[in-house]
């Protein structure tokens, strides 16, 4: 790999790590599309080399959302002892169906999900939203009712555990983890605020991640130089993620996610 390669890796690393702490989503659904138009890399390998990069960023992350106090450590720890066995599952679906199927899925996955997002963001019906927002405005990282909706053992031991088991499959799989689709889903069904559901989401990747990367790992789907280089870029980027995270109200960064998700899903789809 050349030098000029190597950087520009580097530099979407950054743009990835960044956008990916902000939305909680690790800089996977950033970084594996690239790889596979940019770079052409085979579905396999761009989905190992991608994970060991959504892991680097979400370890980064979660060093800087640690610090600002927003993770909700029970929720995450619950989601990602589920994703666990989904993580093997995931992986071994990856080894079955690789091919055009991997960018049919992965592609109608982001459309679907950004439309979604785009659609709920574009009118705020609930007062108890509007409430939310305008906490997050004022730069509170959680409601009081919030907390006493999230911490509901019954909804944890109903929901949080099949939920958990879906984002490892999806993690292991696309290479990208599962914080696109677990960020709204603890926003509009758990009634997490937006910043509290990245970081929780990030620290929950940060665990069931390294099941993958291990199985990856074993299988050598890895390209070393990309990972190195992509690497150091997400390092960076998450900390610039974290910073600017508490500048950006709630609503916004769900439209940031909602209107990459469609790009990229399309970019696949014409690809």
């Amino acid at each position: 790999m050349d030098i000029s390669t190597g950087l520009l890796l580097l530099l979407i690393g950054i743009i990835a790590g960044g956008y990916g702490t902000i939305v909680g989503a690790g800089g996977g659904f950033i970084f594996v599309p690239v790889l596979l138009m940019v770079f052409h890399l085979k579905p396999e390998v761009a989905a190992g080399s991608g994970l060991v990069i959504v892991l680097i960023n979400a370890i980064s992350g979660v060093v800087g959302y640690a610090r600002k106090g927003q993770i909700n450590y029970r929720m995450g720890m619950t989601l990602a002892f589920a994703a666990l066995p989904g993580s093997f599952i995931g992986f071994w679906l990856l080894q079955l169906y690789s091919s055009n199927f991997f960018y049919i899925l992965f592609a109608s996955i982001l459309v679907c999900l950004g439309i979604f997002l785009m659609m709920k963001n574009s009118s705020v019906p609930l007062k108890r939203k509007l409430a939310i927002l305008e906490g997050e405005r004022e730069g509170l990282s959680l409601h009081k009712a919030e907390i006493e909706s999230v911490d509901i053992p019954l909804v944890q031991s109903k929901w949080l555990l099949p939920l958990g088991f879906i984002m490892g499959i999806l993690s292991s799989y696309l290479g990208i983890g599962g914080g696109w689709l677990l960020v709204p889903i603890l926003i509009y069904l758990f009634h997490v605020s937006t910043h509290q559901a990245t970081s929780t989401s990030i620290f929950s990747l940060c665990i069931y991640s390294s099941a993958g990367v291990l199985l990856h790992l074993y299988y050598g789907s890895f390209d070393w130089m990309t990972i190195i280089w992509g690497g150091l870029g997400v390092m960076v980027g998450a900390q610039l993620g974290v910073i600017l995270s508490q500048k950006i109200p709630g609503k916004v960064v769900l439209q940031m996610l909602s209107v990459l998700l469609i790009i990229i899903g399309f970019r696949m789809y014409l690809n």
